[in-house]
């Protein structure tokens, strides 16, 4: 998930002057007072939309020993506007039969892989814009804005998950090397809504809540990413590196009584640390074309998934050892259109 913005508006912030209308001369040759031009700036200063398609080799699934292959298909659209950005991303990721969809019974083997439809928004609202100031900015420190969004996913997985959540806080935005940018968001967490079949009574000697439905309690959490390209580089190798870090804090048990083997949450770390993406388009065709076909490889850790205390829950010890825990490497191509 990287926001380009001081990257992407930079190349389109020049607008063309407007040559102003000739005068002419009237009686006594007074002078004729030039008209001021009008510069028709857009709505969208950046309007970037994308498309990827991505393979994730050994991902996890809670609760399952295996390790589990993805293939991603992802839309991106990211723009910058007078006051701030939006980011959007939708994804469907298709999982292989190590992590089955629903109604495979628990131990079975050769049920098809499970399919999950995941959505992230995020938006700024900058106080240098809304201000009309410089005031929020210091040395590397460029901005600092309002920062929000949310995030919601489907799987047809056995447990069902239906993740609703909201993140608001404040956002500090700095400038790194070759028109780079370094993002920390300390903001407020909450996960108000989600699906966890294994509550259900019948999976929990008749204690448990009906519908699986949790509601877990509201966290602090901190949003990082950043981008720089290799600027170091020759030309003809236009290489840049990007990545994400988000620690979410521990959220309860998401349930309004005690369930066995339901223990507390704890402190997730979900990350990407380095992405390396080829600017192939701009490689082969020039700076006129760039971004406009990509091909990376990343690399994801992800630690407690999903809060999941991956040290003492059962879903992540001992058969189930090291379910709670994603190393992965991460490669795909994307579009822009």
């Amino acid at each position: 998930m990287s926001l380009r913005s001081s990257t992407l508006a930079a190349a389109l912030l020049s607008f063309s002057a407007l040559l102003p209308a000739a005068g002419s001369a009237v009686a006594a040759d007074m002078p004729v007072k030039a008209v001021k031009p009008i510069i028709d700036v857009p709505f969208f200063m950046v309007n970037d939309n994308r498309l990827t398609y991505a393979y994730q080799f050994t991902a996890t699934d809670p609760g399952d020993p295996g390790k589990v292959a993805k293939q991603v298909y992802a839309f991106t659209h990211f723009d910058v506007w007078a006051y701030g950005t939006n980011f959007l991303t939708i994804e469907m990721l298709k999982s292989d039969r190590n992590d089955p969809a629903a109604p495979c019974p628990v131990g079975v083997t050769g049920c098809a892989g499970a399919t999950e439809f995941y959505g992230l928004f995020r938006s700024t609202l900058g106080f240098n814009e809304i201000f009309n100031t410089k005031q929020f900015s210091a040395g590397p420190l460029r901005n600092v804005s309002f920062y929000f969004g949310a995030d919601f996913n489907s799987k047809n997985d056995f447990v069902g998950p239906a993740k609703r959540s909201v993140v608001a806080g404040l956002q500090f935005a700095f400038n790194l090397p070759y028109k780079g940018y370094f993002n920390v968001a300390p903001v407020y967490y909450n996960e108000f809504s989600n699906h966890n079949s294994f509550l259900m009574p019948a999976f929990n000697g008749g204690i448990g809540i009906a519908d699986g439905n949790t509601q877990f309690r509201g966290t602090w959490a901190v949003e990082t990413n950043y981008y720089m390209d290799l600027g170091f580089l020759p030309d003809y190798l236009p290489l840049s590196i990007s990545g994400r870090a988000a620690w979410y804090g521990p959220k309860g048990q998401g349930t309004s009584i005690p369930i066995p083997g339901n223990i507390n949450t704890v402190t997730e770390f979900n990350s990407e640390p380095i992405r390396l993406t080829l600017d192939v388009s701009k490689m082969m065709w020039g700076p006129k074309y760039s971004h406009h076909l990509d091909v990376w490889v990343a690399y994801r850790y992800w630690q407690n998934k999903f809060g999941i205390d991956h040290k003492n829950s059962p879903v992540c010890t001992g058969a189930n050892a090291g379910s709670c825990t994603e190393q992965s490497l991460y490669s795909g191509v994307s579009v822009k259109f």
